[in-house]
């Protein structure tokens, strides 16, 4: 028997409460500290309903950062196949994920943050990795074609890729004023970051 397009519907909308729920959990007690109790009150779930999705904590985590990763990646797309320079859709990519970030604030932290925290859970079980490695390989791939026409610097850009991650990820969460970013804020964080030092 198959299922309506209704109950599919019911269905996501169950999960998006799951994920809402369990996002708060995990913000106020901690990936560690969450429990399945937590999650299906937060939630306004009984555990049965809980269970009938995802039958561990672990099986949460990777739900949110399936749906969160392939989200965000989505979001991106017109900014990846635009006729901009590679410096130029760098910048718009990392303004995007900034915004994106800034009005989902828990959601992103998670995604950003979670991988660390989870790396017990078995690679087969880890399908959101996917479209993470493709953001990373498209940006990674964006500074490849930057330094080649000149518009980073000529150096590795793999450290420049972390580098510049870590600043990122810093702009994003540790400011305490939700003010937009703009294209002058990426350039100026950009030049600090890989502007050759001046002998």
């Amino acid at each position: 028997m198959s299922i309506s397009d209704r109950q599919k519907e019911e269905r996501e909308l169950r999960k998006e409460r799951i994920f809402s729920g369990a996002l708060s959990v995990f913000k106020s007690k901690g990936i560690d500290g969450a429990t399945m109790d937590e999650i299906a009150s937060a939630s306004g779930f009984g555990k049965a309903t809980l269970y009938y999705y995802f039958p561990s904590k672990e099986d949460v985590f990777c739900g949110i950062l399936e749906k969160g990763w392939s989200k965000l990646l989505e979001s991106l797309e017109e900014e990846i196949h635009s006729d901009q320079t590679p410096r130029k859709t760098f910048i718009n990519i990392l303004i995007k994920l900034t915004r994106n970030a800034q009005k989902n604030r828990n959601e992103y932290e998670f995604l950003f943050n979670a991988p660390k925290a989870i790396t017990h859970i078995e690679m087969k079980d880890q399908s959101w990795k996917s479209y993470q490695h493709r953001l990373y390989a498209t940006l990674k791939g964006l500074l490849d074609e930057g330094i080649a026409k000149g518009e980073f610097p000529n150096l590795d850009p793999d450290l420049m890729f972390k580098a510049i991650g870590g600043l990122f990820v810093g702009l994003i969460f540790m400011g305490k004023d939700n003010k937009d970013i703009t294209a002058s804020d990426i350039e100026k964080l950009l030049n600090n970051l890989i502007t050759a030092p001046k002998k």
